[in-house]
């Protein structure tokens, strides 16, 4: 197997960061079905429902843009 030049890391420089991906798929993913009824019917109470029970994926979702800065800044 050879690698490309400049080392293993340049082959990497275009991959999407997968930790950022994979904690925002999870985190819809556990958020699906408060998401489906806030779209058939959307109130605050829902809404504050699905933030107090779900609050670890709602704090992935709004910490999305920091992650994404931090690991395309690791790759680089």
């Amino acid at each position: 197997m050879s690698l490309p030049p400049g080392g293993a890391e340049a082959g990497n420089r275009r991959l999407l960061p997968l930790v950022p991906v994979l904690l925002l798929l999870l985190a819809l993913a556990d958020l699906r079905v408060e998401l489906q009824l806030m779209a058939d019917h959307f109130t605050f109470t829902t809404l504050a429902a699905a933030i107090r029970t779900h609050l670890l994926a709602v704090s992935v979702l709004l910490l999305q843009p920091s992650l994404w800065r931090h690991y395309r800044r690791q790759r680089l």
